[in-house]
Protein backbone atom coordinates (compact mmCIF):
# COMPACT_ATOMS: atom_id res chain seq x y z
CA UNK A 1 0.00 0.00 0.00
CA UNK A 2 1.33 3.77 -0.89
CA UNK A 3 1.84 5.39 2.45
CA UNK A 4 -0.49 8.98 2.90
CA UNK A 5 1.66 11.29 3.92
CA UNK A 6 1.88 14.95 2.47
CA UNK A 7 5.11 15.52 0.83
CA UNK A 8 6.71 18.85 2.05
CA UNK A 9 10.43 18.41 0.16
CA UNK A 10 11.38 21.62 -1.26
CA UNK A 11 12.94 19.56 -4.36
CA UNK A 12 8.87 18.63 -4.82
CA UNK A 13 7.90 22.17 -4.70
CA UNK A 14 10.75 22.78 -7.57
CA UNK A 15 9.95 19.69 -9.29
CA UNK A 16 6.43 20.27 -9.95
CA UNK A 17 7.04 24.13 -11.72
CA UNK A 18 9.92 25.79 -11.58
CA UNK A 19 12.78 23.45 -12.28
CA UNK A 20 13.72 22.71 -16.04
CA UNK A 21 12.26 19.61 -17.66
CA UNK A 22 15.88 18.57 -18.28
CA UNK A 23 17.14 18.60 -14.57
CA UNK A 24 13.19 17.36 -13.88
CA UNK A 25 14.33 14.43 -16.29
CA UNK A 26 17.96 13.93 -14.94
CA UNK A 27 17.22 13.86 -11.56
CA UNK A 28 14.38 11.23 -12.27
CA UNK A 29 16.98 9.44 -14.45
CA UNK A 30 19.85 9.28 -11.48
CA UNK A 31 17.02 7.91 -9.25
CA UNK A 32 15.85 5.68 -11.01
CA UNK A 33 19.41 3.99 -12.01
CA UNK A 34 19.87 4.18 -8.21
CA UNK A 35 17.10 2.00 -6.97
CA UNK A 36 17.01 -0.34 -9.92
CA UNK A 37 21.12 -0.87 -10.58
CA UNK A 38 23.05 0.50 -7.62
CA UNK A 39 21.08 0.23 -4.10
CA UNK A 40 19.21 -2.88 -5.29
CA UNK A 41 19.49 -6.02 -7.24
CA UNK A 42 17.07 -5.29 -10.33
CA UNK A 43 16.84 -8.96 -10.69
CA UNK A 44 15.42 -10.11 -7.78
CA UNK A 45 12.89 -7.28 -7.48
CA UNK A 46 11.48 -7.83 -10.71
CA UNK A 47 10.59 -11.14 -10.15
CA UNK A 48 9.15 -10.43 -6.73
CA UNK A 49 5.30 -9.08 -7.04
CA UNK A 50 4.78 -5.75 -6.73
CA UNK A 51 7.32 -2.55 -5.43
CA UNK A 52 8.46 -2.51 -2.46
CA UNK A 53 6.40 0.19 -1.34
CA UNK A 54 9.73 2.51 0.86
CA UNK A 55 10.91 2.34 -3.08
CA UNK A 56 8.02 3.11 -4.74
CA UNK A 57 7.62 6.30 -2.67
CA UNK A 58 11.79 7.45 -3.30
CA UNK A 59 10.71 7.00 -6.90
CA UNK A 60 7.53 9.07 -6.21
CA UNK A 61 9.22 11.83 -4.23
CA UNK A 62 10.45 12.93 -8.13
CA UNK A 63 7.07 13.40 -8.61
CA UNK A 64 6.95 12.26 -12.21
CA UNK A 65 3.16 12.37 -12.76
CA UNK A 66 2.98 15.72 -12.19
CA UNK A 67 3.89 16.02 -15.85
CA UNK A 68 0.33 15.34 -16.83
CA UNK A 69 -0.74 17.82 -14.30
CA UNK A 70 -2.01 20.71 -15.91
CA UNK A 71 -0.34 23.82 -14.42
CA UNK A 72 -3.37 25.72 -13.14
CA UNK A 73 -3.78 22.51 -10.58
CA UNK A 74 0.23 22.67 -9.15
CA UNK A 75 1.64 20.39 -12.13
CA UNK A 76 3.85 21.12 -14.60
CA UNK A 77 1.54 20.82 -17.43
CA UNK A 78 4.23 18.39 -19.42
CA UNK A 79 3.56 18.32 -23.11
CA UNK A 80 3.26 14.91 -24.31
CA UNK A 81 6.83 14.98 -25.49
CA UNK A 82 8.07 15.29 -22.11
CA UNK A 83 5.78 12.66 -20.84
CA UNK A 84 7.32 10.24 -23.36
CA UNK A 85 10.42 10.52 -22.17
CA UNK A 86 9.95 9.95 -18.98
CA UNK A 87 8.53 6.57 -20.06
CA UNK A 88 11.17 5.92 -22.18
CA UNK A 89 13.84 6.54 -19.25
CA UNK A 90 11.41 4.63 -17.35
CA UNK A 91 11.71 1.46 -19.36
CA UNK A 92 15.43 1.73 -19.67
CA UNK A 93 15.58 0.61 -15.75
CA UNK A 94 11.74 -1.09 -15.63
CA UNK A 95 9.11 -2.12 -18.04
CA UNK A 96 6.64 -2.78 -14.74
CA UNK A 97 7.94 1.11 -13.53
CA UNK A 98 7.32 2.17 -16.72
CA UNK A 99 3.28 0.88 -17.62
CA UNK A 100 3.20 2.26 -14.22
CA UNK A 101 3.72 5.66 -15.26
CA UNK A 102 1.98 5.25 -18.32
CA UNK A 103 -1.42 3.85 -16.80
CA UNK A 104 -1.57 6.92 -14.21
CA UNK A 105 -0.49 9.40 -17.11
CA UNK A 106 -2.20 7.96 -20.05
CA UNK A 107 -4.98 6.11 -18.89
CA UNK A 108 -5.97 8.27 -15.87
CA UNK A 109 -4.52 11.88 -15.47
CA UNK A 110 -4.75 12.51 -19.16
CA UNK A 111 -8.69 11.73 -19.15
CA UNK A 112 -9.34 13.68 -16.31
CA UNK A 113 -7.66 17.05 -16.88
CA UNK A 114 -9.47 16.74 -20.68
CA UNK A 115 -13.29 15.54 -19.30
CA UNK A 116 -12.87 16.33 -15.69
CA UNK A 117 -15.13 18.12 -13.46
CA UNK A 118 -13.06 21.63 -11.98
CA UNK A 119 -13.68 20.37 -8.19
CA UNK A 120 -12.88 16.55 -8.95
CA UNK A 121 -9.79 17.90 -10.71
CA UNK A 122 -8.56 20.10 -7.67
CA UNK A 123 -9.21 17.24 -5.34
CA UNK A 124 -7.77 14.44 -8.08
CA UNK A 125 -4.57 16.39 -8.82
CA UNK A 126 -3.88 17.85 -4.98
CA UNK A 127 -3.61 13.98 -3.70
CA UNK A 128 -1.59 13.18 -6.60
CA UNK A 129 1.15 16.20 -6.32
CA UNK A 130 1.45 15.95 -2.35
CA UNK A 131 -0.04 12.20 -1.33
CA UNK A 132 1.89 9.90 -4.13
CA UNK A 133 -1.77 8.98 -5.03
CA UNK A 134 -2.02 6.66 -8.08
CA UNK A 135 -4.74 6.09 -10.43
CA UNK A 136 -5.78 3.55 -12.86
CA UNK A 137 -8.50 2.61 -15.73
CA UNK A 138 -11.15 0.02 -15.65
CA UNK A 139 -12.87 -1.21 -18.99
CA UNK A 140 -12.36 -4.98 -19.32
CA UNK A 141 -14.50 -7.48 -17.71
CA UNK A 142 -14.22 -11.34 -17.56
CA UNK A 143 -17.28 -12.24 -20.47
CA UNK A 144 -16.00 -8.56 -22.83
CA UNK A 145 -12.43 -8.28 -23.39
CA UNK A 146 -11.89 -7.19 -27.01
CA UNK A 147 -16.27 -6.70 -27.07
CA UNK A 148 -15.73 -3.55 -24.80
CA UNK A 149 -18.39 -1.73 -26.33
CA UNK A 150 -20.87 -4.63 -24.67
CA UNK A 151 -20.01 -4.41 -21.11
CA UNK A 152 -22.78 -5.17 -18.67
CA UNK A 153 -21.50 -3.35 -15.52
CA UNK A 154 -24.36 -0.66 -15.04
CA UNK A 155 -25.06 2.67 -13.62
CA UNK A 156 -28.02 3.90 -11.87
CA UNK A 157 -28.46 8.21 -12.00
CA UNK A 158 -29.66 8.40 -8.40
CA UNK A 159 -30.85 12.01 -6.65
CA UNK A 160 -27.19 12.60 -5.52
CA UNK A 161 -25.15 10.11 -6.80
CA UNK A 162 -24.16 7.25 -9.26
CA UNK A 163 -24.76 3.57 -8.54
CA UNK A 164 -22.34 1.43 -10.07
CA UNK A 165 -22.47 -2.05 -9.92
CA UNK A 166 -20.61 -5.06 -12.21
CA UNK A 167 -17.56 -6.79 -12.34
CA UNK A 168 -14.46 -6.02 -14.00
CA UNK A 169 -10.36 -7.67 -14.82
CA UNK A 170 -7.45 -7.26 -15.55
CA UNK A 171 -6.78 -3.78 -14.41
CA UNK A 172 -3.49 -2.33 -13.89
CA UNK A 173 -2.90 -1.40 -10.49
CA UNK A 174 -4.99 -3.79 -9.18
CA UNK A 175 -5.25 -3.25 -5.25
CA UNK A 176 -3.09 -0.30 -5.37
CA UNK A 177 -4.53 2.79 -6.78
CA UNK A 178 -6.30 4.92 -4.85
CA UNK A 179 -8.48 6.08 -7.85
CA UNK A 180 -10.24 4.62 -10.44
CA UNK A 181 -11.42 5.95 -13.89
CA UNK A 182 -14.66 3.49 -14.21
CA UNK A 183 -16.41 2.52 -17.45
CA UNK A 184 -20.95 1.22 -17.44
CA UNK A 185 -23.51 1.38 -19.64
CA UNK A 186 -26.79 2.95 -17.99
CA UNK A 187 -29.97 0.84 -17.95
CA UNK A 188 -32.43 0.92 -20.70
CA UNK A 189 -35.92 2.00 -20.01
CA UNK A 190 -36.29 -1.32 -21.44
CA UNK A 191 -34.44 -4.49 -20.24
CA UNK A 192 -30.40 -4.38 -21.16
CA UNK A 193 -28.16 -1.29 -21.30
CA UNK A 194 -27.76 2.01 -23.39
CA UNK A 195 -25.28 1.68 -26.38
CA UNK A 196 -23.09 4.75 -24.87
CA UNK A 197 -20.68 4.50 -22.53
CA UNK A 198 -20.04 6.49 -19.05
CA UNK A 199 -16.65 7.18 -17.41
CA UNK A 200 -16.37 8.02 -13.74
CA UNK A 201 -13.61 8.95 -10.84
CA UNK A 202 -13.86 6.70 -8.16
CA UNK A 203 -12.24 7.62 -4.78
CA UNK A 204 -11.04 4.37 -3.47
CA UNK A 205 -10.56 5.30 0.05
CA UNK A 206 -14.05 7.23 0.11
CA UNK A 207 -16.91 6.42 1.66
CA UNK A 208 -19.19 3.75 -0.55
CA UNK A 209 -16.37 4.16 -3.28
CA UNK A 210 -14.39 1.03 -1.85
CA UNK A 211 -13.74 -1.26 -4.96
CA UNK A 212 -13.90 -5.23 -3.62
CA UNK A 213 -10.61 -7.12 -5.55
CA UNK A 214 -11.73 -10.51 -5.16
CA UNK A 215 -8.84 -12.41 -6.79
CA UNK A 216 -5.52 -11.16 -7.82
CA UNK A 217 -4.19 -12.85 -10.95
CA UNK A 218 -0.76 -14.74 -10.60
CA UNK A 219 0.29 -12.66 -14.12
CA UNK A 220 3.42 -14.14 -16.33
CA UNK A 221 5.53 -11.33 -16.35
CA UNK A 222 5.19 -7.42 -14.97
CA UNK A 223 5.61 -8.73 -11.54
CA UNK A 224 5.60 -5.38 -10.24
CA UNK A 225 2.31 -4.49 -11.70
CA UNK A 226 -1.00 -6.06 -9.81
CA UNK A 227 -3.75 -7.47 -11.48
CA UNK A 228 -6.85 -9.21 -10.45
CA UNK A 229 -10.61 -9.73 -10.45
CA UNK A 230 -12.59 -6.52 -9.06
CA UNK A 231 -15.73 -6.16 -7.70
CA UNK A 232 -18.27 -3.22 -8.39
CA UNK A 233 -21.08 -1.62 -5.97
CA UNK A 234 -19.85 1.53 -5.40
CA UNK A 235 -21.95 5.38 -5.55
CA UNK A 236 -20.16 8.07 -6.88
CA UNK A 237 -20.67 11.90 -6.66
CA UNK A 238 -21.83 13.57 -9.72
CA UNK A 239 -19.28 15.79 -9.75
CA UNK A 240 -17.00 12.70 -10.43
CA UNK A 241 -17.97 11.86 -13.55
CA UNK A 242 -16.42 12.95 -16.89
CA UNK A 243 -17.99 14.92 -19.42
CA UNK A 244 -17.68 13.85 -23.27
CA UNK A 245 -17.70 16.37 -25.42
CA UNK A 246 -19.79 14.80 -27.83
CA UNK A 247 -20.53 10.99 -26.69
CA UNK A 248 -18.83 8.29 -24.31
CA UNK A 249 -17.73 6.06 -26.90
CA UNK A 250 -15.67 8.94 -28.68
CA UNK A 251 -14.28 9.67 -25.68
CA UNK A 252 -13.21 6.42 -25.18
CA UNK A 253 -11.71 6.40 -28.56
CA UNK A 254 -10.04 9.80 -27.85
CA UNK A 255 -8.52 8.34 -24.45
CA UNK A 256 -7.43 4.72 -26.21
CA UNK A 257 -5.96 6.54 -29.38
CA UNK A 258 -3.96 8.51 -27.25
CA UNK A 259 -2.89 5.92 -24.67
CA UNK A 260 -1.72 3.48 -28.11
CA UNK A 261 0.17 6.83 -28.93
CA UNK A 262 2.07 6.84 -26.16
CA UNK A 263 3.20 3.49 -26.48
CA UNK A 264 6.83 4.23 -28.64
CA UNK A 265 7.69 6.15 -24.93
CA UNK A 266 7.48 2.66 -23.25
CA UNK A 267 9.37 1.29 -26.50
CA UNK A 268 12.08 2.93 -26.93
CA UNK A 269 13.77 2.93 -23.45
CA UNK A 270 13.25 -0.84 -23.28
CA UNK A 271 14.75 -1.33 -26.98
CA UNK A 272 17.59 0.86 -26.37
CA UNK A 273 18.78 -1.12 -23.65
CA UNK A 274 18.34 -4.33 -25.14
CA UNK A 275 20.38 -2.98 -27.60
CA UNK A 276 22.97 -2.14 -25.08
CA UNK A 277 23.23 -5.28 -23.58
CA UNK A 278 23.07 -7.16 -26.58
CA UNK A 279 26.77 -4.79 -27.87
CA UNK A 280 28.35 -5.46 -24.46
CA UNK A 281 27.71 -9.07 -24.36
CA UNK A 282 28.92 -9.59 -27.78
CA UNK A 283 31.61 -7.54 -27.74
CA UNK A 284 33.00 -9.62 -24.36
CA UNK A 285 31.94 -12.79 -25.19
CA UNK A 286 34.08 -15.02 -26.79
CA UNK A 287 33.41 -18.06 -29.09
CA UNK A 288 35.64 -19.91 -31.06
CA UNK A 289 38.90 -17.71 -30.23
CA UNK A 290 37.04 -14.40 -31.33
CA UNK A 291 34.54 -12.32 -30.12
CA UNK A 292 30.83 -13.14 -30.54
CA UNK A 293 30.78 -9.22 -32.36
CA UNK A 294 32.63 -10.70 -35.38
CA UNK A 295 30.34 -13.46 -36.59
CA UNK A 296 28.01 -12.19 -39.73
CA UNK A 297 25.06 -13.49 -38.04
CA UNK A 298 25.67 -11.58 -34.59
CA UNK A 299 26.07 -8.39 -36.79
CA UNK A 300 23.12 -8.85 -38.53
CA UNK A 301 20.67 -9.43 -35.15
CA UNK A 302 22.54 -6.03 -34.12
CA UNK A 303 21.68 -4.30 -36.58
CA UNK A 304 17.92 -5.22 -36.22
CA UNK A 305 17.96 -4.47 -32.80
CA UNK A 306 19.59 -1.04 -33.80
CA UNK A 307 17.26 -0.87 -36.43
CA UNK A 308 14.35 -1.33 -34.45
CA UNK A 309 15.85 1.52 -32.01
CA UNK A 310 15.72 3.80 -35.02
CA UNK A 311 11.96 2.84 -36.31
CA UNK A 312 10.62 3.28 -32.63
CA UNK A 313 12.05 6.84 -32.57
CA UNK A 314 10.53 7.41 -35.87
CA UNK A 315 7.59 6.30 -33.79
CA UNK A 316 7.92 8.10 -31.18
CA UNK A 317 8.38 11.37 -32.53
CA UNK A 318 4.75 10.97 -35.09
CA UNK A 319 3.67 10.04 -31.38
CA UNK A 320 4.17 13.09 -29.89
CA UNK A 321 3.13 15.35 -32.96
CA UNK A 322 -0.20 14.01 -32.52
CA UNK A 323 -1.17 13.18 -29.04
CA UNK A 324 -1.65 16.31 -27.09
CA UNK A 325 -4.99 16.39 -25.02
CA UNK A 326 -6.18 19.51 -26.79
CA UNK A 327 -6.48 17.42 -30.03
CA UNK A 328 -9.19 15.09 -30.77
CA UNK A 329 -7.77 11.82 -31.50
CA UNK A 330 -11.32 9.72 -32.19
CA UNK A 331 -11.45 9.68 -35.68
CA UNK A 332 -7.38 8.60 -35.50
CA UNK A 333 -7.28 4.93 -35.28
CA UNK A 334 -5.27 4.60 -38.18
CA UNK A 335 -2.44 6.41 -37.24
CA UNK A 336 -2.68 5.12 -33.14
CA UNK A 337 -3.57 1.41 -34.16
CA UNK A 338 0.23 1.72 -36.57
CA UNK A 339 2.34 3.14 -33.63
CA UNK A 340 0.81 1.03 -31.43
CA UNK A 341 1.16 -2.74 -33.37
CA UNK A 342 4.28 -1.64 -34.76
CA UNK A 343 6.14 -0.42 -31.26
CA UNK A 344 5.25 -4.02 -29.06
CA UNK A 345 6.30 -5.95 -32.18
CA UNK A 346 9.83 -4.12 -31.94
CA UNK A 347 9.88 -4.49 -28.33
CA UNK A 348 9.13 -8.11 -28.06
CA UNK A 349 11.23 -8.91 -31.30
CA UNK A 350 13.81 -7.15 -29.29
CA UNK A 351 13.83 -9.43 -26.12
CA UNK A 352 13.81 -12.21 -28.28
CA UNK A 353 16.74 -11.29 -30.02
CA UNK A 354 18.79 -10.68 -26.35
CA UNK A 355 17.44 -13.98 -25.47
CA UNK A 356 19.07 -15.68 -28.78
CA UNK A 357 22.60 -13.81 -27.95
CA UNK A 358 22.81 -14.33 -24.41
CA UNK A 359 22.05 -17.91 -24.74
CA UNK A 360 20.96 -20.16 -22.03
CA UNK A 361 21.87 -17.57 -19.20
CA UNK A 362 18.79 -15.35 -20.67
CA UNK A 363 16.50 -17.96 -20.52
CA UNK A 364 16.29 -17.40 -16.58
CA UNK A 365 13.48 -15.24 -14.99
CA UNK A 366 15.78 -12.98 -13.45
CA UNK A 367 17.60 -11.92 -16.23
CA UNK A 368 16.94 -9.06 -18.68
CA UNK A 369 16.52 -11.15 -21.50
CA UNK A 370 14.12 -13.43 -20.06
CA UNK A 371 12.66 -11.18 -17.95
CA UNK A 372 12.12 -8.53 -20.97
CA UNK A 373 10.85 -11.31 -22.94
CA UNK A 374 8.02 -12.69 -20.48
CA UNK A 375 7.41 -8.30 -19.98
CA UNK A 376 6.73 -7.46 -23.35
CA UNK A 377 4.40 -10.05 -24.45
CA UNK A 378 1.12 -8.91 -22.62
CA UNK A 379 1.74 -5.18 -24.65
CA UNK A 380 1.07 -7.45 -28.15
CA UNK A 381 -2.29 -7.93 -25.93
CA UNK A 382 -3.59 -5.52 -24.07
CA UNK A 383 -5.45 -1.93 -26.15
CA UNK A 384 -6.28 -4.09 -28.47
CA UNK A 385 -5.21 -7.70 -29.57
CA UNK A 386 -2.34 -6.88 -32.16
CA UNK A 387 -4.41 -9.01 -34.58
CA UNK A 388 -7.92 -7.53 -34.29
CA UNK A 389 -5.67 -3.99 -34.70
CA UNK A 390 -4.03 -5.13 -37.89
CA UNK A 391 -7.35 -6.28 -39.12
CA UNK A 392 -8.65 -2.75 -38.35
CA UNK A 393 -5.65 -0.82 -40.24
CA UNK A 394 -6.31 -3.18 -43.27
CA UNK A 395 -10.33 -1.63 -43.04
CA UNK A 396 -9.62 1.74 -42.40
CA UNK A 397 -7.18 1.50 -45.47
CA UNK A 398 -9.43 -0.41 -48.05
CA UNK A 399 -12.43 1.78 -46.54
CA UNK A 400 -9.91 4.66 -47.98
CA UNK A 401 -8.76 3.47 -51.65
CA UNK A 402 -12.79 3.03 -51.98
CA UNK A 403 -13.30 6.29 -51.27
CA UNK A 404 -10.49 7.53 -53.53
CA UNK A 405 -12.03 4.35 -56.61
CA UNK A 406 -8.35 3.18 -56.58
CA UNK A 407 -7.48 -0.42 -56.21
CA UNK A 408 -3.71 -0.09 -56.83
CA UNK A 409 -2.08 0.33 -54.06
CA UNK A 410 0.78 2.07 -55.44
CA UNK A 411 -1.33 4.64 -56.77
CA UNK A 412 -3.07 5.19 -53.72
CA UNK A 413 -0.17 5.12 -50.97
CA UNK A 414 2.10 7.59 -53.52
CA UNK A 415 -0.46 10.60 -52.30
CA UNK A 416 -1.80 8.95 -48.84
CA UNK A 417 -0.31 11.67 -46.29
CA UNK A 418 1.44 8.47 -43.96
CA UNK A 419 3.17 7.04 -46.97
CA UNK A 420 3.88 9.70 -49.74
CA UNK A 421 7.59 9.48 -48.99
CA UNK A 422 7.50 5.42 -48.76
CA UNK A 423 5.69 4.63 -51.51
CA UNK A 424 8.74 6.03 -53.96
CA UNK A 425 10.86 3.88 -52.33
CA UNK A 426 8.90 0.42 -52.95
CA UNK A 427 7.18 1.34 -56.46
CA UNK A 428 8.17 -1.88 -57.81
CA UNK A 429 6.70 -3.58 -54.86
CA UNK A 430 3.58 -2.36 -53.81
CA UNK A 431 2.11 -1.58 -57.16
CA UNK A 432 -0.50 -4.44 -57.31
CA UNK A 433 -3.81 -4.74 -57.30
CA UNK A 434 -5.75 -4.93 -53.50
CA UNK A 435 -8.95 -7.19 -53.37
CA UNK A 436 -11.87 -5.50 -51.50
CA UNK A 437 -13.31 -8.48 -50.90
CA UNK A 438 -10.29 -10.38 -48.65
CA UNK A 439 -10.47 -13.23 -45.87
CA UNK A 440 -9.96 -11.77 -42.44
CA UNK A 441 -6.32 -14.07 -42.15
CA UNK A 442 -5.42 -11.82 -45.53
CA UNK A 443 -6.84 -8.18 -43.45
CA UNK A 444 -4.45 -8.78 -41.02
CA UNK A 445 -1.42 -9.55 -43.28
CA UNK A 446 -2.55 -6.19 -45.38
CA UNK A 447 -2.59 -4.37 -42.11
CA UNK A 448 0.85 -5.79 -41.10
CA UNK A 449 2.13 -4.77 -44.47
CA UNK A 450 0.57 -1.14 -44.17
CA UNK A 451 2.18 -0.46 -40.59
CA UNK A 452 5.46 -1.47 -41.99
CA UNK A 453 4.89 0.96 -45.23
CA UNK A 454 4.33 3.81 -42.74
CA UNK A 455 6.95 3.15 -40.42
CA UNK A 456 9.14 3.52 -43.32
CA UNK A 457 7.96 7.09 -44.31
CA UNK A 458 8.22 7.95 -40.96
CA UNK A 459 11.83 6.90 -40.43
CA UNK A 460 12.51 8.69 -43.96
CA UNK A 461 10.62 12.08 -42.73
CA UNK A 462 12.64 11.63 -39.17
CA UNK A 463 15.82 11.46 -41.54
CA UNK A 464 14.79 14.40 -43.20
CA UNK A 465 14.66 16.18 -39.93
CA UNK A 466 18.79 15.57 -39.43
CA UNK A 467 18.96 12.14 -37.40
CA UNK A 468 21.39 10.09 -37.81
CA UNK A 469 21.82 9.12 -41.41
CA UNK A 470 23.77 5.60 -41.00
CA UNK A 471 20.80 4.65 -38.53
CA UNK A 472 18.21 5.89 -40.95
CA UNK A 473 19.76 3.50 -43.48
CA UNK A 474 20.04 0.85 -41.81
CA UNK A 475 16.39 1.15 -40.47
CA UNK A 476 14.94 1.58 -44.20
CA UNK A 477 17.15 -1.18 -45.32
CA UNK A 478 15.95 -3.12 -42.58
CA UNK A 479 12.18 -2.44 -43.44
CA UNK A 480 12.19 -3.14 -47.02
CA UNK A 481 12.97 -6.41 -46.36
CA UNK A 482 10.12 -6.74 -43.68
CA UNK A 483 7.78 -5.13 -46.56
CA UNK A 484 8.56 -7.32 -49.27
CA UNK A 485 8.38 -11.07 -46.64
CA UNK A 486 5.15 -9.31 -45.83
CA UNK A 487 3.72 -8.56 -49.57
CA UNK A 488 4.91 -12.32 -50.32
CA UNK A 489 3.06 -13.62 -47.62
CA UNK A 490 0.30 -11.46 -48.66
CA UNK A 491 0.15 -12.71 -52.24
CA UNK A 492 0.45 -16.64 -50.82
CA UNK A 493 -3.38 -17.84 -51.50
CA UNK A 494 -3.69 -19.78 -48.44
CA UNK A 495 -6.81 -20.93 -46.44
CA UNK A 496 -5.99 -24.42 -44.50
CA UNK A 497 -8.83 -24.70 -41.86
CA UNK A 498 -8.57 -26.37 -38.66
CA UNK A 499 -9.21 -29.90 -38.61
CA UNK A 500 -11.91 -30.33 -35.44
CA UNK A 501 -11.90 -34.39 -35.20
CA UNK A 502 -7.65 -34.35 -36.09
CA UNK A 503 -7.21 -37.53 -33.30
CA UNK A 504 -8.37 -40.63 -35.88
CA UNK A 505 -5.93 -41.78 -38.43
CA UNK A 506 -3.44 -39.10 -36.95
CA UNK A 507 -1.05 -41.47 -34.50
CA UNK A 508 2.17 -41.96 -36.14
CA UNK A 509 2.94 -45.15 -34.12
CA UNK A 510 -0.30 -47.25 -35.96
CA UNK A 511 1.74 -46.80 -39.17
Amino acid sequence: MLINQTISSPLTELNNQTTSFEKFLNDFKATIKRIYREENDVNQMSIQRGIAPVLLNEIMLCNPLSLSIPVEYGGRGGTVKENMQLLSAASYESMALSLTLGINSALFLQPVAKYGQHEAKKEVFENFLYHQNMGGLMITEPGFGSDALNMQTSVTENSDNFHIQGTKHWAGLTGQADYWLLTSRRKAHQDGLQRDIDFFICDNNAPNQKIVVEEYFENLGLYQIPYGRNILNVKIPKYQRLIPHSTGVKMMLDLLHRSRMHFPGMGLGFIKRMLDEAILHCEQRLVGGKSLFSYDQVQQRLARLQANFTICSALSMKGSEMADIKNDLTTLGLEANIIKTVTTDLMQESAQSLLTLVGAIGYRLNHIAGRGTVDTRPFQIFEGSNDILYAQISEALVKLMKNAKETNLYVFLKSFHLTERASKNLKDMISFNIDTQISQRKSVELGSLMSRIVSLDLVIRMGETGFRTDLIVGAASMLRQEISNLINNYSFTQNTLVVENYNEGSDWNMF
